[in-house]
């Protein structure tokens, strides 16, 4: 069993996007989310937010979720955080890749607010489980 879920550092490059992200994981969820508007700030954040998980967007501009990824496995500390990728492409063969690439899951786009935290919390239990 691992530790409750309470740092999470999010990557999307929507505002909009963020902003509801954020009222459901913080507002609602109790979570201390850091925000991140790119794969670069994310790397550049990470040694310093200390997240016990990531979210990210696939489709982003300069560095995609992937790529962010792959760079954030070679950080120290980043070769086994828990992953989820949060996305609008989620046909089977697009979630399977992402799994096959390390990512503990799939939160598909759009989400309801209501219920991410829960969707996050589910997947970190998850995770835990099988570690």
């Amino acid at each position: 069993m691992n530790a409750p879920l309470e740092r999470i550092l999010y990557v999307e490059d929507d505002s909009d996007i963020q902003e509801i992200a954020r009222l459901a994981l913080v507002d609602l969820g109790g979570l201390d989310v850091t925000v991140c508007s790119s794969g670069r700030e994310a790397l550049a954040a990470f040694a310093a937010v200390r997240p016990q998980m990531v979210l990210l967007d696939v489709m982003m501009p300069g560095m995609d979720g992937p790529t962010t990824m792959t760079s954030l496995r070679a950080l120290p500390g980043g070769e086994t955080i828990p992953v989820a990728f949060m996305t609008a492409k989620v046909q089977s063969h697009e979630v399977s890749r992402y799994r096959d690439m390390g990512a503990i899951g799939v939160i598909s786009k759009p989400f309801d607010p209501m219920t991410l935290a829960d969707q996050v919390r589910a997947l970190w239990a998850e995770w835990g489980a099988q570690c």
